[in-house]
Parts: C-alpha cells; structure tokens; sequence
C-alpha cells in the first residue's frame, strides 16, 4: 500500500491539527496530513499548516451560491490526492452529502461531550448548566446528521467544584490533543472495524 494521506478540516486556532502534525512528525501516526480545508482564510490553523508544510485549501463560503458548490470543489481536492481520511477538527459548517457520502466510514470528528449527552454548540457550557458531574470527549464518525455518527471512542473528564468553562475547556482541549492523535492512528494502521453502530478496534493490519 502508498502513503496513508489525511485531510484535516479546521475553521480556528488549530490546536487539534497542530497535536495531529506533532503526531506525525513524532512519527506516531504513520501517515501524511496531506491537506487542510479552512473556510476561513485569515484563522490561525492557516499559518500552522504553512509552518508544517501543509498545502492548505482555502475558500470563503460567501463566494459560493451553496454549500454543495464549494463541497464540490473541495471533493475535487480531495480526490485529487487520493485522501484516506477525513478529520474535522474544529471545522464549524454543517456538512452535505456531497462530502458525507463518498467520505462514509471515512470521515471522523472530535466533540467535547459524552455523547448522545449535550450534542451541538456550547457543549461545554451544555454541561456545567445540566449540573453533571462528568462530562468528557468523544471521536466519532460524521454520518450527516449533528453529532450523531457511530461512537469510536470516548474519554472522561471529571467536573471539580468550581470549575466554569475556562477551567473544564482546558482539561477537555488538553485530553483532545491527546485522544484524537491516537485515534487517527488507529485508522492509519487498519484498525478500525465499523459495523452498523458498533465500532470495534481489532489488532493492528499488515500494511
């Protein structure tokens, strides 16, 4: 088999896609991240990808007359480079088929929820209102819907008397930046076997 080659989506800072390219320079995920789509061309994630030598797709979304057009444009992209896997990290636009479909099995997100719990924006915020005492993140497949794909892995965050959403957003981010690594080389090394709603993490295959 070639080279395993991953395309991160961000719209932000990037941190997640800066913990995935240290992954890889490390040498802990045995792949490429061969490409970052951005819909903001002025986000901090854009200079972290040029630093890391990451060629970047950037496009506004006001320049379109839809979603499925710069969808199209970005299927292109990735077909060209023979993409492996799709990582949204951070991405904050609602995806369509035109991605989704060709993608499936193939396209993950993270979220900062124990999901089905506190699905959607402010899910941090979703949690210390709920008064919960554990909250936590959880990698999940992208199957078209809001944070509804096949569950791959989860990670519990307790929540500490006194904590406000600065606070449990740290230890959250810090515990994504070290989940979302892992998983992505879970996928680089054929891993990961998705059956229905059930996902099962099998010994590593012979590439």
């Amino acid at each position: 088999m070639g080279v395993f080659r991953i395309a991160v989506f961000a719209s932000g800072r990037g941190s997640n896609f800066q913990a995935l390219v240290d992954a890889q320079s490390n040498g802990l995920i045995d792949g490429e991240i061969s490409l970052l789509v951005c819909d903001k061309p002025q986000a901090a994630v854009v200079e972290r990808a040029r630093k890391a030598g990451v060629d970047c797709f950037l496009f506004q979304p006001k320049d379109y007359a839809s979603r499925e057009d710069y969808e199209r444009e970005i299927a292109a992209e990735l077909s060209k480079r023979g993409i492996d896997l799709i990582v949204l990290a951070g991405y904050m636009r609602l995806l369509t088929s035109v991605l989704v479909e060709p993608y499936s099995g193939r396209m993950i997100n993270i979220h900062p929820s124990l999901l089905p719990s506190f699905s959607g924006k402010d899910a941090i915020k979703q949690a210390l209102d709920y008064g919960v005492k554990m909250t936590g993140i959880t990698v999940h497949f992208v199957d078209g819907g809001m944070d509804t794909g096949p569950v791959i892995a989860q990670r519990a965050v307790e929540i500490l008397e006194g904590d406000d959403e600065d606070s449990l957003s740290q230890r959250i981010h810090a515990m994504e930046q070290q989940l979302y690594p892992e998983v992505v080389t879970w996928f680089t090394k054929g891993m990961v076997e998705l059956n229905g709603r059930n996902v099962a993490i099998a010994a590593p295959a012979k590439r």
